[in-house]
């Protein structure tokens, strides 16, 4: 009986790490994802996309392969969508709310309930924007990331290259419809990298921001670098305030813009990049390299 009890538990414990590693640690994405700006991880053969601003109003779902599954074409506006992200009842929110030139005044987020087909929005404003745009020097009122988290949406602005001061504002909005304005909470400095993404961790413990840096070196070759900042050790939901942890993510061969991140579980998570002229989009997969385990105090 012990020797069929250890065959049971080696058997478990093997079919275990083969599921945890089959995700694939990079694949293309489907030609019609040329600007991946936002992903939702519901599964490992059921990941929703979206592309930047350009596109029609539609999620793109592909398998853990990046195999186009299926096209949902929603009755909405597409004006510049960012991220997208979920919540525990498998509501999907998307947020409508780039913001290049700092002058829009109908930022949303749309809520998808796929269970009922019904679509909600959340229309919103900035405790802080007066004017549109502001000067050139206040000009970090862009938004591409966000995360569901608590019954609340927690939003990350991008701030500008080159000519911004890098710090990225952490702003919440309650979840669910109706017009609010923003609750401002907290700002973090990411020395020359502005914020594209963002997600929360399962288990609620690390909060990650995908952030970015663009130039040119003497005036024509493209320089880039992309990071990936973790937050972990935070209370009350003050994530900026958490220990913070910086880490690479290895560059493709030719400068390359990733825009999506989301956690496939606790530890790693998938980024995607834009098409570039010489090679198409991909997506790849990052294990966080965190110092310690992430306690969260009560």
């Amino acid at each position: 009986m012990l020797h069929l009890k250890w065959i049971v538990t080696v058997g478990m414990v093997l079919l275990i790490a083969v599921q945890v590693g089959a995700q694939p640690k990079r694949f293309r994405l489907p030609a019609v994802l040329e600007e991946a700006s936002g992903l939702y991880y519901a599964a490992p053969d059921s990941l929703w996309w979206h592309n930047d601003s350009g596109d029609g109003p539609r999620l793109l779902l592909t398998d853990g392969a990046g195999r186009l599954q299926r096209e949902v074409l929603l009755p909405v506006r597409h004006v510049d969508w960012e991220d997208i992200t979920h919540d525990n009842q498998g509501n999907i929110y998307i947020g409508d709310f780039g913001n290049n030139a700092n002058r829009r005044k109908d930022l949303r987020i749309y809520i998808y309930r796929p269970n009922e087909n019904v679509i909600d929005s959340i229309l919103f404003d900035y405790p802080d924007q007066h004017t549109f745009p502001p000067p050139v020097a206040q000009w970090n009122f862009d938004m591409e990331g966000f995360f569901w988290h608590q019954d609340s949406l927690h939003l990350f602005s991008k701030n500008r290259l080159q000519k911004g001061n890098y710090y990225t504002k952490h702003y919440t909005l309650p979840a669910q419809s109706g017009t609010y304005t923003a609750v401002l909470r907290d700002s973090v400095h990411l020395k020359k990298r502005v914020v594209t993404a963002a997600a929360i961790s399962p288990d609620g413990q690390t909060v990650a921001l995908l952030a970015y840096y663009f130039n040119r070196w003497l005036g024509f070759v493209p320089i880039t670098a992309t990071s990936i900042y973790a937050f972990q050790h935070f209370n009350n939901n003050n994530f900026t305030k958490g220990k913070m942890h910086k880490q690479p993510v290895r560059k493709f061969l030719v400068p390359t813009q990733y825009e999506a991140l989301d956690f496939i579980d606790n530890r790693r998570v998938y980024v995607a990049s834009e098409r570039t002229p010489l090679f198409r989009q991909r997506a790849k997969r990052v294990h966080l390299r965190l110092p310690h385990p992430a306690v969260i105090k009560p």
